[in-house]
């Protein structure tokens, strides 16, 4: 491929990367035809698209192009990267390698310890979210050729975002054995009134509900569930209206006396 592209091919790649990202999403192709069709809007050494467990709090790599080690690293560290708080806000575009201050690159264990030890020298890390303010997963790419800084393929990446959002969407996406796998053990792990969830919560307001019992802000429930504080704001709302009670106080009680608590 060309070093030099007109904007019009990358905007013509980049339709191609959105309609590989729809035919994932239906589960028509699998999502490393979308990392194939994005090579085409930017050139890469490598990449990666995964998806977020808020279960096991950890990313799962659904397609990639790392080594192992670096795809590790992306599954079970990069949530606790100090890098990862600047480029989580769901408000933000991705952050570019080039734009990371370098004072957070020097505390950084995925650049010191994975990144600078590949030669990659630019590349993009997406933070992606369902249209309901739900953190669901991440996309990385990595190059080792800087790129132009007025490249129009750091805005097409971003204009890409809620495509390759529903790609790696669990609830968008077909159900699927880590899927199945997923459900079931939110399942088992709530406790059960009959066959339903307490108070006919959602497992996402079970969540919320057991994050209260330790008497966490709203912003301390959205850090660790990753998503906004309204949305945590809103399925506070819910829960106290579901289970008739008047504060979130009240609603704490009520998860202590499930004996819901929340994961470590």
């Amino acid at each position: 491929m060309a070093a030099e592209r007109s904007t019009a091919d990358i905007l013509d790649a980049a339709v191609h990367v959105r309609e590989a990202a729809r035919s994932a999403t239906t589960g028509a192709t699998g999502v490393d035809t979308v990392l194939a069709a994005l090579s085409e809007v930017m050139a890469y050494d490598h990449a990666s698209l995964s998806r977020w467990d808020p279960l096991r709090r950890r990313h799962s790599t659904l397609a990639g192009t790392y080594p192992d080690d670096a795809t590790a690293y992306i599954e079970t560290r990069l949530h606790q990267d100090p890098v990862f708080p600047v480029l989580r806000g769901p408000d933000r575009g991705g952050l570019w390698l080039t734009d990371v201050p370098r004072r957070l690159l020097a505390v950084s264990p995925g650049f010191q310890e994975v990144l600078s030890p590949l030669g990659i020298e630019d590349g993009v890390a997406q933070c992606l979210f369902a249209a309901d303010g739900r953190y669901v997963g991440m996309l990385n790419v990595s190059t080792r050729a800087p790129l132009r800084t007025a490249d129009p393929a750091r805005a097409v990446v971003t204009l890409l975002t809620e495509a390759l959002a529903a790609a790696v969407d669990s609830r968008a996406c077909p159900p699927s054995e880590e899927v199945a796998t997923a459900t079931a053990t939110a399942t088992a792990t709530a406790p059960a009134r009959g066959a339903r969830r307490p108070g006919g919560l959602s497992p996402r307001e079970l969540q919320v509900l057991a994050e209260l019992t330790a008497g966490r802000t709203n912003r301390e429930i959205a850090e660790r569930l990753y998503i906004t504080p309204r949305t945590v704001g809103t399925h506070i709302e819910h829960i106290l209206a579901k289970l008739d009670l008047p504060n979130r106080a009240a609603a704490a009680a009520r998860a202590a006396a499930w004996g819901i608590e929340p994961s470590s």
